[in-house]
């Protein structure tokens, strides 16, 4: 949510009441003199330079073995000049078009706003209706897929829903042409690995085709992105990108029966990019922790060039999700919260950097000491972390009163959406141990009767999680025992059992006073993690390969001066 504990804009009537199940305590309804837990308090905002100019300006042309691809479509030339422009989503959550020309305009116009569903994907797929400009399919958290009618420069398109339920896949991209009938297709793949083909049909009320699976096998690619026509023949190919860093590229037949020919390897050292994303027909961009774009030109067959190096180094760092990337989009979590001895709540904002921004302070002074504060990862459509606090047995959620009886738990985690339906859940530890699972409404307003996960759950002093630590695009669970050890329970996207069984990271880990769950700190569709000692050194920890971090990398000192940080 866009403000904490100010109830903005609220979705629903307040003081929603919440039965927690049979046998809890105090299930009754919000009164109007229920007590409000403290003072309203604003989260700072967000604010981002995007780029100027898109990845591929006009000057350069369609160069490459595309540039004789007449029925290569174009996916995203929302200003109408011939050449693609890049679209975005900017981590203050807003979806911006940076355009090859200059149009008089300083810096790229604004799409899309962040509303009551924010754009977790872009997918561009052309102008398939001969309009003014292209649509372009936009994903929200939840799974509903939107869609821009004519994203022509200025910001002026419509809204068309195109569906609900696409929370079922991990990865949604436009390739390109996949039939060669002049339409640019839809590439879905399942946490399962299965890979969906949805045609094109040039229908505004049904854009899409019954989906048609090609293959399977592709879950062990943390990044798939199609670049258009690479190889010159006029229907469209894709690069994917395995978890040990290796490219793979992948030619288009033009044949439904196997739309792409059998895998071919490209090389190593790939990981060292946290986005792959298409930079105009046929040529691969890749965006590096430091925000610097780099491009590769087809040599033919998949083989590519050595990379050239954007003119706006560190330029694109502001970017959390570039249109048609490879990586898997995440939203939910998008700063962390840290209190200080006396009370005062401060906001550090993510970057896509592997760091974090200057602390901004949110809220009086000491007005939240002694607090049982907890940071939750989105419960609704926009994106957007929310705050919780259980004040004399009520639990509030941005300062709307859920419901009654929630002192019964020692810990409340929301690591996001774990029964696989699109929206945010929670998670209760009772006294006893017992792990509850709680499914939310999507409104961050109420939440299903609870769930019982299982017992046994007071051997960890910290159970945290915010997003993917897997790479599947589940959302996964962390949990530190007493003695340091650090357990990873991945997800299952089911509610009835959310969890497989806990795999050990490793040891050690008792000697954070701080662990943190902030989300994806360097946009690559992995979340990661923050720790600080109680020295004040903060560390962060870089998922990397499915269920392991990085050695860690030190970000800064002071930190001891926080008795809570999530």
């Amino acid at each position: 949510m866009r403000t904490a504990f100010s109830g903005r804009a609220r979705r629903v009537a307040a003081c929603t009441a919440l039965a927690l199940s049979v046998g809890m305590l105090l299930a009754t309804p919000a009164s109007a003199g229920s007590p409000v837990p403290r003072p309203s308090a604003e989260k700072p905002a967000v604010s981002s330079e995007v780029p100027k100019r898109a990845l591929l300006p006009a000057a350069e042309g369609r160069a490459g073995a595309a540039a004789a691809g007449a029925l290569d479509p174009l996916l995203s030339d929302v200003d109408g000049d011939g050449y693609e422009d890049t679209l975005l989503r900017s981590i203050n959550g807003k979806v911006y078009a940076a355009t090859t020309q200059d149009h008089g305009y300083d810096g790229a116009f604004q799409l899309g706003g962040r509303g009551t569903e924010v754009a977790k994907d872009l997918i561009p797929v052309g102008n398939q209706y001969g309009g003014t400009g292209p649509e372009v399919l936009v994903l929200s958290e939840n799974g509903t897929m939107m869609m821009y009618e004519d994203a022509s420069y200025g910001g002026s398109y419509s809204e068309t829903r195109v569906g609900t339920g696409w929370q079922i896949y991990n990865k949604v991209v436009s390739p390109g042409d996949v039939n060669g009938d002049g339409r640019a297709d839809v590439l879905a793949r399942t946490p399962a690995g299965e890979l969906y083909l949805y045609l094109g049909t040039g229908h505004r009320t049904g854009p899409l085709s019954t989906r048609k699976r090609i293959g399977g096998g592709w879950g062990v690619y943390d990044q798939v992105v199609g670049v258009g026509d690479n190889t010159g023949d006029g229907v469209a190919d894709v690069y994917a990108r395995d978890f040990t860093g290796r490219l793979w590229f992948y030619a288009g037949t033009g044949d439904l029966s196997h739309p792409f020919s059998t895998r071919r390897y490209i090389g190593q050292g790939w990981g060292t990019y946290n986005q792959l994303v298409p930079a105009g027909h046929g040529r691969l961009g890749a965006r590096d922790n430091a925000g610097t774009v780099y491009t590769y030109t087809s040599r033919g067959g998949g083989i590519l060039s050595p990379r050239v190096k954007s003119s706006d180094t560190g330029g694109w760092s502001g970017v959390a999700q570039f249109a048609n990337a490879g990586s898997v989009p995440t939203t939910g979590k998008e700063g962390i919260i840290a209190r200080s001895n006396g009370g005062t709540l401060y906001w550090y904002t993510n970057t896509t950097r592997g760091v974090l921004f200057p602390r901004q302070q949110y809220s009086q002074e000491g007005a939240w000491a002694g607090a049982a504060l907890t940071h939750l990862s989105s419960l609704d459509p926009d994106g957007e972390s929310e705050f919780a606090e259980v004040y004399q047995g009520g639990l509030y959620v941005d300062n709307t009163l859920i419901g009654w009886g929630w002192g019964a738990y020692n810990a409340l985690v929301g690591p996001g959406d774990l029964s696989g339906d699109g929206r945010g859940d929670l998670l209760a530890r009772d006294r006893n141990g017992v792990l509850y699972l709680y499914k939310g409404n999507g409104l961050g307003s109420a939440f299903s009767s609870r769930i019982r996960v299982g017992d046994g759950w007071s051997a960890y002093n910290k159970l945290l999680g915010a997003g993917d630590y897997t790479g599947d695009g589940r959302t996964d669970l962390l949990a530190r025992s007493k003695a340091g050890d650090l357990y990873l329970y991945a997800g299952t996207g089911r509610a009835s059992a959310p969890f497989k069984g806990r795999v050990k990271i490793g040891g050690g880990w008792g000697g954070y006073k701080h662990l943190v769950a902030a989300g994806d700190l360097n946009a690559d569709g992995k979340a990661d993690l923050l720790a600080g000692t109680y020295g004040g050194a903060l560390y962060r920890y870089t998922n990397t390969t499915p269920g392991t971090f990085a050695p860690r990398a030190h970000l800064g000192t002071g930190f001891q001066v926080y008795n809570l940080m999530g």
